[in-house]
């Protein structure tokens, strides 16, 4: 009788009650709380502002008259490779309204699916469409049949 005496002097039945709820708000303030802070301050970005070359493929892997949608350093591009223009790399973010563009292989040229802009696929000129401006060309160079794109 003196053991549960003690027992229930230690904990009562309110007492851990009291406990669990005091942790249950506190918990749920961390979770609330938690996120808000990893948004004001976000993690700090590699400090490199161009980024390294990125191997993108091979030659083979990019016939003419086709083009690819890939990310480079965290950001997609367009690779082309054109009868005309040979192998070019441009944003593949639309100027429009930011729009990923992509290939239209029957007509052979660069469209955004948002608005229907469309673009040249040797400059990045603006061919039709609402586009205020060309697509930024990116660096693209070709080393034994090897296709690495951005770098300084």
């Amino acid at each position: 009788m003196a053991e549960n005496q003690a027992l229930s002097d230690v904990m009562s039945r309110r007492g851990f009650l009291k406990w669990a709820l005091g942790f249950s708000v506190v918990a749920t303030m961390a979770g609330a709380i938690v996120p808000i802070i990893g948004y004001l301050w976000p993690p700090a970005q590699r400090a490199t502002a161009s980024g390294g070359r990125v191997l993108v493929g091979s030659v083979k892997d990019l016939p003419v008259g086709q083009a690819k949608v890939l990310p480079v350093n965290d950001k997609p591009v367009i690779v082309v490779n054109s009868a005309a223009g040979g192998v070019k790399a441009f944003s593949a973010i639309c100027t429009h309204l930011g729009c990923v563009v992509e290939w239209n292989a029957g007509k052979q040229f660069i469209q955004c699916p948002c608005h229907d802009g469309r673009f040249n696929p040797t400059t990045g000129a603006v061919i039709s469409g609402p586009p205020p401006a060309p697509l930024p060309p990116v660096q693209v160079a070709v080393e034994s049949d090897q296709i690495y794109v951005g770098g300084a």
